[in-house]
């Protein structure tokens, strides 16, 4: 009996490490990504790799140890483009005062996690609202993946997207390494995500397809990294710019995680622990000098890959600190190998929409506009500010007005507040 349960265990175990290598390479990305996006915002991209890396490590060990859960902790797609294409292009602040406020929107965010509001907030959400946002940003994911295997491409004046060349050899290894991942998936084969990356990866290779380097940087700039540590400029905090944007950061950064953490976690007992986990390492990414952390969609190619507990999150931290002393070969993983994980995975996160009661229409419309503005604005925030303030609206057009918890009525108003804001100032 022992041993069974030690086999059993150790079973689980083997099992988690290769969800946290699939979920590892699933977002390995960002390691590259997210200094490219902050680049313009005016930090150094060579710097930024250190910052996406320790903040990923950091985040992965906290929700291991705090809250045993397989989501991975990393700077978010979605909230990167806010920081950088919002705040610091559009309202003209630069990235210094930046980071100021995305600590002080992951300040909220913590103290929100850690009282009784987190809860609250959590209970008087309408389900259908954060099944929207789960699923928007599974579509936002395909649309990332299929435009990183060039399937798909802007559409110019004809139309917002088009149909990708299908002569490019991008293209064909992406359709390749899709089909290839989908067999391993569908089979059930044990680490079936990490399989399709590595196998596509080694067909790039052979066939020279998508080995451009994206950076050119090495541990030796590592000594230079302390110019991005503790860089807050809090001089703005009282205008009005500064609050706007505190206010949507903290909107992103409480109803994404709430979204994909009650979305992605099949033991709902691990929600407020992770909550909590992924609030303190948002915290900590500003004073490492990066955007705002957070629980990374992606998490679901390893729950997929039947990862349960912490050893996923410690094993991709692991792996984030390793990458440390390959930043160069990782560079090399083409985009057409991570591309079909991020397809299946969105398409996976977009199941939720099975649970939408579609025969109230006052249920589904607000839930529709979160799902379909994400991925076409490319914007979490307006996903949310469309969806927040339509609810009470059609609820209160058909009567249905005690359907709708005060805090909605709240909601609703901060985000038609922060939409009029932006249409002035940005």
């Amino acid at each position: 009996m022992i041993k069974e349960r030690i086999k059993l265990n150790l079973t689980t175990v083997k099992k988690d490490i290769i969800a946290g290598i699939t979920s590892f390479f699933a977002i390995s990305y960002i390691i590259i990504v997210n200094p490219l996006i902050l680049s313009d915002a005016g930090i150094s991209a060579n710097l930024s790799v250190f910052a996406t890396i320790f903040s990923s490590a950091l985040g992965c060990l906290i929700m291991a140890l705090w809250a045993d859960s397989p989501i991975i902790i990393t700077p978010g797609m979605g909230v990167n483009a806010f920081f950088t294409y919002t705040v610091v292009v559009g309202m003209k602040l630069d990235w210094q005062q930046a980071v100021a406020i995305s600590i002080f929107s992951s300040l909220i965010y913590l103290l929100i996690a850690f009282s009784k509001v987190s809860d609250y907030l959590a209970a008087k959400i309408p389900a259908s609202l954060k099944t929207g946002i789960t699923v928007g940003i599974g579509l936002f994911l395909v649309t990332i993946g299929l435009e990183k295997a060039h399937l798909i491409k802007s559409g110019g004046k004809q139309a917002l997207l088009a149909p990708g060349n299908l002569t490019d050899p991008t293209a064909l290894l992406s359709l390749a390494g899709l089909i290839i991942t989908l067999i391993f998936f569908l089979k059930k084969i044990p680490g079936g995500f990490i399989l399709g990356i590595i196998s596509t990866s080694l067909i790039a290779l052979v066939l020279n397809i998508g080995q451009e380097k994206t950076t050119d940087i090495s541990l030796s700039q590592l000594g230079s990294y302390g110019q991005l540590l503790f860089k807050g400029d809090f001089s703005q905090f009282l205008s009005l710019k500064f609050l706007l944007a505190v206010f949507s950061m903290t909107m992103i950064l409480v109803f994404e995680s709430m979204g994909i953490l009650e979305g992605l976690l099949t033991d709902k007992s691990k929600f407020k622990r992770s909550f909590q986990a992924s609030a303190v390492a948002t915290f900590m990414s500003g004073f490492l000098g990066t955007s705002p952390t957070v629980a990374a969609a992606e998490s679901a190619s390893g729950i997929e890959s039947g990862g349960k507990s912490g050893v996923v999150s410690l094993t991709a931290g692991l792996l984030f600190l390793a990458s440390l002393f390959g930043i160069s070969l990782l560079a090399y993983v083409p985009e057409a190998a991570i591309a079909p994980v991020i397809i299946i995975t969105g398409a996976l996160m977009m199941k939720n929409l099975a649970s939408i009661n579609y025969n109230d229409f006052t249920d589904w419309f607000p839930s529709f506009l979160i799902i379909v503005l994400i991925p076409l604005t490319g914007s979490i925030s307006t996903g949310l500010a469309f969806g927040f303030v339509s609810y009470p609206l059609v609820k209160l057009i058909v009567g249905k007005y005690v359907e709708v918890e005060p805090v909605l009525y709240l909601l609703g108003s901060l985000f038609l507040i922060e939409l009029i804001c932006n249409a002035v100032l940005v």
